[in-house]
């Protein structure tokens, strides 16, 4: 199993869109590093120095119009109800909204860009199978001593173990621009989370982790149905055309399913979002970290089943 998955590491080194694919990263947080940093000091001036009277004043308004929102599931009203408690945290601890950028802020900033660690991911899912079979080379590589399910699943951890790769190199080079830029700040730099009904202290070392790792969640799901697409249709352009059309409506379709129906809760995308769980806002009432793990679990067993299955019976060398 390793020799295949070494033997498929060199197969994608040894292209040309992987160098493209790591040099655009690193360009794309060099550009939101330069930019962050030519407006930092726009923003320092646009500071509020009267942050604590301009936080009671949206409190209040926001309580207003809490008490106009009866449905418990609207997001609207868990939005309010997570502003609210955060305001007033801030109040009473005397922690300003106005924190200087920092290599957490930026790193948080940064971490918009996990939406192209996905499509890069995608990508690479749903040639890795497909490419064999367009080329010809899929008849080479079953001679070789090795089951099909040893090389369907070398050929899986390999596509998901690139987009880790390129997690890391995104969260790596964030940090480290982030710290040659901007420093690690000073004062309170702890991350405010709404969790339960009530604010949490979090370190920002640690939520910073947390939002790269459980972000990367949603590209791990859409890159394994990538796979199994590409493997049961032997076709990379539709399975890389539902994917990126997943990845960008996906999560705005479900969000407005879930105002309506409870099922929704049972949708890939309800799930794909366990920071829901780090900030206390799930979409649906009753979710939970717990429901969602097994939800994704199933949809997982589906998704490689299926390419597991047809790989194993299909008549791949004809």
């Amino acid at each position: 199993m390793l020799k295949l998955i070494q033997n498929e590491w060199i197969k994608i080194i040894k292209r040309p869109g992987t160098i493209v694919m790591v040099a655009l990263i690193i360009l794309l947080v060099g550009a939101m590093g330069s930019f962050v940093k030519y407006n930092e000091h726009k923003k320092e001036q646009n500071a509020d120095p009267n942050w604590k009277q301009t936080l009671q004043v949206q409190t209040a308004e926001d309580k207003k119009q809490l008490k106009g929102i009866n449905d418990k599931n609207d997001p609207e009203r868990k939005y309010l109800e997570r502003s609210i408690a955060i305001n007033e945290y801030r109040i009473d601890h005397n922690i300003s909204p106005n924190e200087k950028t920092n290599v957490w802020t930026f790193m948080d900033v940064s971490s918009s860009l996990i939406i192209l660690v996905g499509l890069f991911t995608i990508i690479v899912s749903a040639n890795i199978v497909a490419s064999e079979f367009n080329w010809g080379t899929i008849k080479l590589l079953l001679i070789r001593p090795f089951s099909r399910k040893k090389i369907i699943m070398s050929k899986y951890l390999t596509s998901i173990l690139f987009g880790f790769a390129m997690l890391f190199i995104l969260f790596l080079v964030s940090n480290l621009l982030g710290l040659a830029l901007f420093g690690t700040g000073s004062g309170n730099t702890s991350y405010l989370a709404y969790v339960d009904g009530h604010v949490e202290e979090q370190s920002r070392l640690i939520y910073s982790a947390k939002l790269y790792v459980m972000s990367f969640i949603e590209t791990f799901m859409l890159a394994t149905m990538a796979f199994m697409v590409s493997t049961v249709f032997r076709n990379n352009t539709i399975a890389i055309g539902i994917s990126i059309l997943l990845l960008t409506v996906g999560n705005t379709v479900t969000v407005i399913l879930a105002g309506f129906f409870d099922w929704t809760k049972f949708i890939l995308f309800a799930n794909t979002n366990l920071m829901q769980y780090v900030n206390g806002n799930p979409p649906i009432e009753g979710m939970t970290m717990t429901f969602s793990v097994i939800v994704l679990l199933v949809y997982f067993v589906i998704f490689l089943g299926l390419s597991l299955v047809v790989f194993s019976k299909r008549d791949v060398t004809a």
